[in-house]
């Protein structure tokens, strides 16, 4: 079982393989966002939700716990947000953002973080 420390590690060592090719371009004004999540009642506690938002991702972090277009497992379980572990990817482009929620949210996956959710 993975702590929370670790999870984050291990989310900010996954997401740091990403380059974003139209980070800063004129139409950048998009993010990706990582949400730290715990839920006692899961086997592994420890997560990660991915998203992407035109919105600053401190505001879209607190519309999730508001319940505003929110994730029911960000709004549940969300911890933090986890800017440092992907700040070298924004601001971008809405359609890499889009494409960079899929695939980190999938690499997360696959690099042993149990529980991911969002990446659509």
């Amino acid at each position: 079982m993975l702590s929370g420390e670790e999870v984050i590690a291990r989310a900010t060592k996954v997401a740091a393989a990403f380059r974003a090719t139209s980070r800063g371009s004129a139409r950048a004004g998009y993010s990706v966002y990582l949400i730290l999540l715990h839920n006692t009642a899961r086997r592994q506690p420890w997560g990660i939700y991915v998203g992407q938002t035109v919105r600053d991702p401190d505001q879209r972090f607190d519309q999730h716990k508001a319940g505003y277009k929110a994730s029911g497992a960000v709004r549940r379980f969300g911890v933090q947000l986890l800017p440092d572990a992907v700040a070298h990817l924004n601001p971008m482009e809405r359609w890499e953002s889009i494409e960079l929620e899929e695939a980190i949210a999938a690499a997360m996956s696959a690099g042993g973080i149990g529980w991911v959710e969002g990446g659509h």
